[in-house]
């Protein structure tokens, strides 16, 4: 419900509902140069400046109000990433830094000697994070539900995924190996049994719905997972995906 655009002095300008990021104006001051990221969730924009730090505005709650940890969001911030109501930030040196709604991923205290270090990649669903170390495990957090839960597929996240896909409920990780690790909500694509065969070797590439999954195998055949009236069954047109295909969007 509002824009955030960046200029090529590096100042941002914002529009749309005040209470969803499109009122600025206590922050401007911050705002008038050197911003070279800004991602968004529903209700809150964060700002990275190109010396790492982050500046947030919007909706108090869901993460503009960063207050609780900005002593840790003053310099060295690479990427954040938000899902509805809270932000996930990580830092230089591979350490996590959340905010936002507790029950949305912004409290990580469960899992924060997990995310002190080698931190390389993070995703979310609509209210929880999966964060990609160096190593190649996944750490996850946020509602259990939601894909913050990753206990039941724990044994297969410990080494080897390189990308974390997620859509509002759930969680597909691509392994070293071509293979595809799903958790999360069972009937919108954390629970991809039904195509598991195909889901063991040669995945390159995983795309989502808000509901699905679709993933591209090296062949150039697709194989979708998920609520099937917003792409998890693709049976009307698989003959047409059996091969060729090299992009999905």
């Amino acid at each position: 419900m509002a824009f955030a655009a960046i200029k090529a002095n590096g100042s941002v300008v914002t529009w749309g509902r005040a209470d969803y990021g499109g009122n600025s104006s206590a922050v401007a001051s911050l705002l008038t140069e050197s911003v070279v990221q800004v991602c968004g969730n529903t209700h809150v924009f964060a700002a990275i400046k190109a010396d790492g730090r982050v500046v947030t505005w919007g909706g108090a709650l869901a993460g503009g109000n960063s207050s609780a940890v900005a002593c840790l969001l003053t310099e060295g911030v690479v990427q954040v990433c938000g899902n509805t109501a809270a932000f996930a930030a990580i830092k230089a040196d591979g350490r996590v830094v959340t905010w936002g709604d507790a029950g949305h991923g912004g409290d990580s205290s469960a899992v924060a000697p997990l995310l002190a270090e080698g931190i390389v990649q993070i995703q979310g669903t609509k209210m929880a994070f999966a964060a990609i170390k160096a190593n190649g495990s996944v750490v996850t957090w946020g509602r259990a539900d939601y894909g913050g839960d990753s206990s039941a597929v724990a044994p297969l996240l410990t080494e080897g995924v390189f990308q974390v896909c997620g859509n509002q409920l759930a969680f597909a990780a691509i392994k070293a190996n071509g293979s595809v690790v799903t958790w999360g909500r069972a009937d919108y694509g954390g629970d991809s049994s039904a195509v598991a065969p195909l889901l063991t070797e040669g995945v390159v590439q995983v795309c989502t719905t808000n509901f699905a999954f679709a993933a591209i195998k090296a062949n150039g055949s697709v194989v979708t997972w998920g609520f099937a009236e917003c792409g998890g069954n693709s049976s009307a047109v698989a003959p047409l995906l059996t091969e060729g295909v090299v992009q999905i969007y």
